[in-house]
């Protein structure tokens, strides 16, 4: 009788210990986007991952905000999914062959094409 009390109270105590564990979190990245093409490009990449529930890019900050789902997917997945579109996630730099496909105007600036009277795009 006392090992199934014991075993009860252990089963109740992992219980409530799994429920206390956030099942999303919201994750800040600091991304190398430039336009709102970029904006695009990152928010559908970040629709098509596994475990991610939104995302929002802020131009303003160069950030995108990811909210996920804990049992799904984590931080650095999420970064290494947005350099694979061909942008740099905090630390993590852009697939160098994701960069080169994309518009010039989702370049860095130093990176854009110049046209012929020394400008850029």
């Amino acid at each position: 009788m006392k090992n199934t009390l014991v075993l009860i109270l252990m089963l109740a105590l992992s219980a409530s210990l799994y429920a206390q564990q956030p099942k999303t979190q919201v994750v800040n990245i600091k991304v190398s986007s430039q336009c709102e093409d970029c904006k695009e490009t990152i928010e559908r990449a970040l629709a098509f991952e596994r475990g991610i529930t939104k995302s929002i890019v802020d131009l303003k900050t160069n950030s995108v905000e990811v909210t996920y789902k804990t049992a799904k997917t984590n931080p650095d997945k999420i970064r290494k999914a947005i350099a694979d579109a061909g942008y740099d996630a905090d630390e993590v730099k852009a697939n160098p062959e994701a960069y080169k496909a994309l518009k010039d105007c989702c370049k860095k600036p130093e990176d854009r094409e110049l046209d012929h009277s020394g400008h850029n795009h």
